[in-house]
């Protein structure tokens, strides 16, 4: 399989882009080769596809379920309750339709928790993309609970290896307010022994850190150092409420931090410290989170709203510039999981989006980072491709009609009302 694209903007000059097989083989004008489909790239440019590091996929089927309310009562009372009704059926439906989301606003790969693993794998699996994918882990205290949770993580990491390598297994402790410090340790253990990365929750709210304090004596990211779960093996979560000990913590532990800009402000969560984490040099990557507290998967919104939160945040205008917000989206995502990906050059994996520049919001081209960042959106994205496949090409994706009815029949059986 391959792919010619043909006189496309890539770093300020015209040329042409060859993919063989899933990966770039060629970058140059008038490339003389053959190739198995051909597209034009004028008035397009070519960038790396967009990387959504924190995301709970099948919760499209809650967008606008429960808004406006704070996190613990949101989760508690409304979130949850309609998430034990879910099936295995149901999370594919909405898994499928949060890949079909992040292929029309050009994401190509996404890290994410909730239930039903095998049914977001079958979403990832059918829509070519790519998924760094965990179970949703809780325990609540309970011993028999976390027994089970842990033999459903080695359930599911063995069957894990029958599907394609565009999925990662990873662990996916919730968070300790709902994890047990031995399910905690347990699991931090697991992941040692198989080279398997952990995405947990971490001081996202002022309760969380009250909470950790009373029970603990310690502030959340302390607790975890203390009973050795954190590493370079970690993604953290949201990290808003940490004080300086705690970041000088997390950047001795090489944790990752996922930055979750619009989910954090609609929930009212805090200041997400960005000048602290990237001053230790923290790697910082970008997620939406879930669907019911975002309430989209566009990553071209999420990089504009992480960049006005930080400068206003610390009255800093230079603060996260819009190169630093993309390579947040792209390399910085990539480097994370192991990819071999995130920038557009010969050898690398072929996971890219042609931008319209002739999209009103792309005009004029001063400069394109720029206004990817600052103007753009999702529908600027004219094509993506995924692994050297062609995914979105002129805004179409294969199968969409069938996507939104099958996810109107699941949520009206939830819900009992028509979606």
């Amino acid at each position: 399989m391959s792919v010619l694209i043909q006189n496309v903007l890539h770093r300020g000059g015209v040329t042409d882009v060859f993919i063989e097989g899933n990966r770039f083989q060629s970058i140059g004008p008038n490339l003389a080769v053959q190739a198995d489909t051909v597209l034009d790239g004028t008035d397009k440019a070519i960038v790396p596809s967009l990387y959504n590091c924190h995301t709970h996929a099948a919760m499209t089927l809650l967008r606008g379920y429960a808004d406006d309310m704070e996190l613990h009562s949101w989760l508690t009372e409304h979130i949850w309750p309609l998430e034990g009704k879910m099936t295995r059926e149901d999370i594919y439906r909405g898994a499928r339709l949060a890949c079909l989301e992040m292929i029309r606003s050009g994401t190509t790969f996404f890290s994410d928790m909730y239930w039903h693993w095998e049914g977001t794998a079958q979403a990832v699996e059918e829509m070519g993309i790519r998924g760094a994918l965990s179970g949703a882990f809780f325990d609540f205290g309970d011993r028999e609970r976390a027994e089970a949770g842990m033999a459903q993580v080695r359930d599911l990491h063995a069957r894990s290896r029958e599907y394609s390598d565009r999925i990662i297994y990873t662990l996916g402790p919730h968070a300790i307010y709902t994890v047990s410090t031995d399910a905690l340790r347990t699991i931090k253990e697991y992941a040692l022994e198989n080279g398997l990365l952990l995405h947990i929750h971490v001081s996202e709210t002022v309760k969380e850190v009250e909470d950790c304090i009373a029970m603990h004596g310690k502030r959340p990211v302390e607790y975890l150092d203390e009973i050795g779960f954190l590493g370079p093996d970690v993604l953290a979560a949201h990290v808003i409420h940490v004080d300086q000990a705690e970041m000088d913590i997390l950047a001795e532990r090489q944790v990752k931090v996922v930055h979750c800009p619009a989910s954090n402000m609609k929930l009212c969560s805090g200041m997400f410290p960005y000048a602290g984490l990237a001053g230790r040099n923290i790697p910082v990557a970008l997620g939406t989170d879930g669907c019911s507290s975002n309430n989209n998967l566009d990553m071209l919104e999420e990089m504009k709203i992480a960049g006005l939160r930080a400068k206003v945040g610390e009255n800093d205008p230079t603060l996260y510039t819009s190169q630093e917000l993309f390579a947040s989206a792209t390399s910085v995502g990539a480097a994370m999981f192991g990819i071999d990906a995130g920038e557009i050059a010969e050898g690398k994996l072929a996971d890219c989006l042609l931008i319209d520049l002739d999209h009103p919001q792309m005009v004029p081209n001063h400069n394109l980072i720029s206004n990817l960042v600052y103007s753009g959106n999702g529908g600027c994205v004219d094509t993506t491709i995924c692994n050297g496949r062609v995914l979105m090409q002129a805004r179409h994706v294969e199968g969409e009609e069938e996507i939104l009815a099958e996810v109107r029949e699941s949520v009206t059986r939830l819900t009992g009302r028509r979606a």
